[in-house]
């Protein structure tokens, strides 16, 4: 197994690592390390939980480190873009921790919060800078960040970034920085909008591929509830009640759907928080530092909002709704089982989302269990209007049965006898 210490950095990040007892690479790290070093530039496929940002940071400051620079001048010498303020934060933790042996500065950027003490930290003068592209465009526009001296680029989360209508702003980016420099894009996925941009970014690209996306981790065991949609909010609730959740991330497709999750959980005494692109930043940080702590139980999230977020420990995650990308299943269930741990993936699905759960179930090649003794079993097998008409990603099949079902009636019946008629 190679060791850190035989990949060529320097001993001041040797003995960060060390303390931080890390000892031996992961396989992005193994693969892309040595050729960063090497000033090539790189186009890598690995998913979130893989080791990525030390894939590309700890080469990075490695060189630059190396290179003679004014101390009391400091220029921009790399940027690292990234699509959400919770990852840039990561990375910037990470930098910071890896590069306390070097006299590198760095510092990071995002909207949400005021501009003020970002702006004081780029005028002291930084070597590294992460930022969110809406901020970075936004201080680059006032006058205060140059990046003619950038010498090496990094993309992040690519995928995210086309996701999240980026484009147009890395390539007003890529107009301003040299053209003469070391890129590198990292990308969970690689679908062709993807390779498009590698190619108008990179120079003789090495492409390094780890963990495809299909894989899911062996830790964790997948669960699938076939639920109607109204009853959803109540078998969340059963299930942290049953199962002692003192932590547990759950997922909606929407920022509404994971404000309407918190309401309900708060009613029924369950403290919960969500974030989502409408969240302040502060508002953000606030409940992941709930959550790591346990002043909050359930946090909400959205698939783009979520990303970045790391929580060794966490062993719940429940997709309140099945993700309509089948990639972004393996991505939220990746949440848990980390660093070798058992983790538990509960997935709710009801008529409309069957076909997604199809999707899922071909990309990760096996069928999920599905929990068949549960208090809101599906009744309802008729398609939605919106579905029959072929809305949503995919077009739909057809149900089974006569899409006769319970009426709302019926279903608010069920709810009032299996929570004693007062749990709501």
């Amino acid at each position: 197994m190679t060791a850190f210490k035989d990949i060529g950095l320097s001993p001041e990040i040797l003995k960060s690592l060390q303390e931080a007892g890390y000892e031996n690479p992961t396989p992005i790290q193994d693969k892309a390390i040595p050729l960063v070093l090497k000033n090539q530039d790189v186009l890598a496929c690995a998913q979130t939980g893989t080791g990525k940002t030390a894939a590309f940071s700890l080469p990075i400051i490695n060189n630059l480190s190396l290179q003679n620079s004014d101390k009391h001048n400091r220029k921009i010498r790399c940027l690292i873009v990234t699509p959400t303020r919770e990852l840039a934060v990561q990375i910037e933790e990470c930098i910071t921790a890896y590069s306390k042996y070097t006299d590198l500065r760095s510092t990071v950027i995002f909207g949400g919060v005021p501009q003020g003490g970002q702006v004081r930290k780029l005028n002291s003068g930084i070597d590294i800078l992460i930022a969110t592209p809406g901020r970075l465009l936004d201080l680059m526009n006032q006058g205060y960040i140059k990046l003619n001296n950038v010498g090496v680029f990094i993309l992040d989360e690519a995928d995210r970034m086309l996701d999240m209508g980026f484009i147009n702003d890395i390539k007003k980016l890529v107009k301003v920085i040299p053209s003469k420099r070391q890129t590198l894009l990292f990308s969970a996925t690689m679908p062709q909008s993807i390779m498009s941009l590698a190619n108008s970014l990179l120079t003789n690209p090495h492409e390094v591929k780890v963990n495809p996306v299909s894989s899911t981790a062996d830790t964790i065991a997948q669960k699938i509830y076939f639920v109607d949609k109204p009853n959803k909010i109540w078998l969340l609730i059963e299930i942290i009640k049953e199962y002692g959740m003192d932590a547990v991330l759950v997922f909606t497709r929407t920022k509404h759907g994971a404000d309407k999750v918190v309401k309900m959980l708060e009613k029924n005494k369950i403290k919960a928080a969500a974030i989502h692109g409408n969240k302040s930043q502060n508002a953000r940080q606030r409940a992941l530092k709930q959550f790591k702590e346990g002043a909050i139980n359930a946090l909400i999230a959205t698939d783009i909002a979520a990303r970045g977020i790391d929580i060794d420990s966490l062993k719940y995650v429940v997709n309140y709704e099945l993700p309509n990308e089948e990639e972004s299943y393996v991505h939220r269930i990746g949440r848990s089982g980390r660093a070798g741990k058992e983790g538990q993936a509960f997935s709710f699905c009801d008529i409309d989302e069957k076909a997604y759960l199809k999707d899922i179930q071909k990309l990760i090649k096996q069928e999920i269990p599905v929990v068949e003794d549960h208090p809101f079993p599906m009744t309802n097998f008729t398609l939605s209007p919106k579905k029959q008409q072929g809305g949503g990603r995919r077009p739909q099949g057809g149900g089974k049965g006569n899409g006769g079902g319970n009426s709302g009636g019926q279903r608010q019946e069920k709810k009032k006898k299996w929570f004693g008629g007062n749990r709501r």
